[in-house]
């Protein structure tokens, strides 16, 4: 079946609505403030494997803006907006950097940079109730692990992203295959 702009633009947009879903349903569970982003990045791949990063970057544009109208909880939304929702993309073009440890580095600094945002931007121009009260009260021991176990729910974001998009082109090219006589 040819990729025309129509079939582009349709997967796309069920994609980026069901991203949006995801970090709806997200905002309901209060788990969701970090897993839901994550779930809804690993959405972009099959834009991003079957028509490249142009696509991924306009769903994820679409994604974002929804997330941030629509979602009631702005820590989630801007932690996709900022952080995980462009990860895919800017992973591939990080896989390029060698050695491995740049790699890794790179990809470290852009999810803490990432997050940092996100944190400023809640304090300093939306200030929701309590936030800074909470990090406050939680003390310098308790947001040293939490940033330990930010990075570590990366890191294995980025293993599953690395998974999902090896499996997703290896079931592409099976089924490109002609089949054997």
């Amino acid at each position: 079946m040819p990729n025309t702009q129509s079939r582009r633009i349709a997967l796309c947009g069920v994609l980026a609505a069901l991203g949006v879903v995801v970090l709806l349903v997200g905002s309901a569970l209060g788990l969701g403030t970090y897993a839901a982003p994550m779930l809804a990045c690993f959405l972009l791949l099959p834009a991003l494997e079957e028509y490249g990063p142009r696509a991924a970057l306009c769903q994820y544009a679409a994604t974002a803006i929804l997330a941030l109208l629509l979602v009631p909880e702005p820590e989630l939304s801007l932690f996709y907006a900022l952080a995980l929702g462009p990860y895919p993309v800017l992973r591939a073009r990080l896989e390029r950097l060698r050695p491995a440890a740049l790699r890794w580095a790179a990809k470290f600094a852009f999810f803490n940079a990432a997050v940092a945002l996100v944190y400023a931007l809640l304090l300093l121009v939306l200030s929701p109730p309590g936030l800074a009260a909470e990090f406050a009260a939680a003390g310098v021991p308790y947001l040293a692990a939490l940033a330990v176990l930010m990075n570590l729910a990366f890191f294995l974001c980025d293993r599953a992203v690395a998974a999902l998009g090896r499996a997703y082109r290896l079931r592409r090219r099976r089924k490109r295959r002609p089949p054997a006589p």
